[in-house]
């Protein structure tokens, strides 16, 4: 009984292994397959290294020829940064010659529209007084002809007063003639000397009454008129 126990122990042992000689068999097997596999897809790649070399080299060629389009392209970019530069530090430079010309230019211009003020505002002073001037003429030429009127008036009023101081005299020769001659052919005579004479006294006295009285209203207009002209006076003063 003590002897049995080992051989199934051995027995199980070698079951053991030969179940691992088995396993190790089929790893083998798939191990060749996998390398089997391996080595087809290692002749698949090279073909397909093989196909792919024409496209690699040209896309090599268009590498290299991008490559020389960015070289040119950067030449260019820099021949153009170059260039504006040069143009932009011209035209700044043109431009502040034309900035120094224009500020010269608005100063004359400055320059005589003040030498051009300066005779318009010597006109406009001219034109100012030759207002007040002409203003002033006016009323002196109102004055003059209230002045005017007022001499007509005292010509016209001398006038009648010469006709009264006639018509007086007159009068008094009818009186003489009468007295000198008494009642007679010549008192008809005497007598029309004596109506014409005091009718031209009474025409005598009627229009001096008349020119004392447009003499007055002359003498208020003038007064109105001289004060008007003081208020406009003090008014410019």
């Amino acid at each position: 009984m003590g002897e049995v126990k080992p051989n199934k122990r051995v027995e199980e042992k070698l079951d053991e292994i030969c179940c691992l000689l088995s396993r190790s068999v089929v790893l083998q097997e798939g191990a060749i397959d996998v390398g089997k596999q391996n080595g087809e897809t290692s002749m698949s790649l090279l073909r397909h290294v093989g196909t792919d070399t024409a496209p690699s080299q040209q896309r090599n060629g268009l590498v290299q020829e991008r490559t020389s389009l960015v070289c040119a392209e950067t030449h260019t970019s820099t021949r153009s940064t170059e260039l504006s530069e040069i143009v932009r530090t011209d035209l700044a430079r043109e431009e502040r010659n034309l900035a120094v010309e224009r500020t010269d230019v608005a100063a004359l211009r400055t320059a005589l529209a003040r030498d051009k003020t300066s005779p318009s505002q010597e006109s406009l002073y001219m034109a100012e007084m030759r207002t007040c001037l002409a203003e002033t003429r006016n009323m002196l030429a109102i004055s003059r002809t209230i002045y005017c009127k007022t001499r007509t008036e005292l010509a016209r009023g001398r006038t009648y007063l010469a006709l009264i101081r006639t018509g007086l005299a007159f009068f008094t020769i009818a009186i003489f003639l009468f007295r000198q001659f008494g009642v007679s052919w010549w008192t008809a005579f005497d007598a029309s000397i004596a109506a014409a004479s005091l009718a031209a006294t009474a025409v005598g006295i009627f229009g001096y009454k008349r020119t004392v009285h447009a003499t007055k209203n002359l003498d208020l207009v003038a007064a109105e008129h001289e004060a008007s002209q003081s208020d406009l006076k003090v008014s410019k003063a």
